[in-house]
């Protein structure tokens, strides 16, 4: 897609589903368990991509700065969105080039409104760490409802977005970026009798998440032709190679789910 034809006149959702494996993401879709993701996604499939980080923090600032995850084959991959600099790559005339230090600033400098709705930690701006990423916004919102340990989170979010959605004329352009805490350890509690995080609650997690996103889409949809974003920070370990968690240089880690579309 060239971009210079989309920012303008398109609303932008960017949703990150903080943890997701690759892997667990395509058996979820083969289970039958994702069918509002099945329903969205080119081909039916999700896209096989490497995060430019190990851990959510950096991931995120990544992103931000227009570097979203690449695509998995070897090659120089024109991106989406970039900060203007020197030397730059993967910058081409599909690519919509900000004068800002980040894609965020970007928006909002061509009178995008840009909204986060976080959710695990380094969103909850209870911290000067914290609130490194939510304050590249104009307007952020965390709670504990939106965080790790609720079990609803996604809902909580979700039901966020559509209430500040409802507040915007539809005239008005906006980023909205969602982080999904879901996903995220712990998430035992999404498989039933299970007592420990392990694959298959990850599995279970992405289901629930599923379940819950489609009144966002549909708000988007009623709003303005929206470009929608949708892919992992990084992915993370259930004892594989001895390996448990992220931050660590492991494939699973590494290689996660994309997927860009038009509602």
């Amino acid at each position: 897609m060239n971009m210079s034809e989309i920012v303008g006149t398109h609303d932008i959702l960017m949703i990150t589903l903080d943890t997701l494996r690759y892997d667990a993401a395509c058996e979820a879709l083969k289970r039958g368990m994702t069918p509002h993701f099945e329903a969205i996604l080119p081909d039916k499939q999700w896209e096989e991509r490497h995060s430019p980080a190990s851990f959510t923090f950096a991931a995120h600032q990544a992103f931000f700065s227009g570097f979203l995850p690449t695509p998995i084959a070897p090659g120089k991959h024109p991106r989406l969105f970039a900060a203007r600099f020197a030397g730059s790559e993967t910058t081409t005339s599909d690519t919509f080039v900000f004068d800002t230090p980040d894609i965020v600033s970007g928006f909002a400098s061509i009178d995008y409104q840009t909204i986060c709705i976080g959710g695990v930690g380094f969103f909850n701006k209870k911290t000067p760490l914290a609130c490194v990423l939510p304050e590249l916004f104009m307007q952020s919102y965390w709670s504990d409802e939106y965080g790790v340990t609720a079990m609803d989170s996604t809902h909580n979010q979700v039901q966020h977005a559509l209430k500040i959605l409802q507040q915007r004329n539809s005239n008005q352009r906006v980023f909205m970026f969602m982080n999904i805490s879901a996903l995220h350890q712990p998430n035992y509690f999404y498989l039933e009798n299970a007592a420990t995080d392990s694959y298959e609650s990850h599995i279970a997690a992405l289901s629930y998440v599923d379940s819950q996103l489609p009144p966002l889409f549909e708000a988007f949809k009623k709003r303005a032709p929206t470009l929608g974003i949708i892919f992992a920070d990084h992915g993370t370990a259930y004892g594989e190679d001895g390996y448990t968690g992220h931050r660590i240089g492991h494939p699973v880690v590494w290689t996660i789910p994309y997927a860009e579309f038009i509602l």
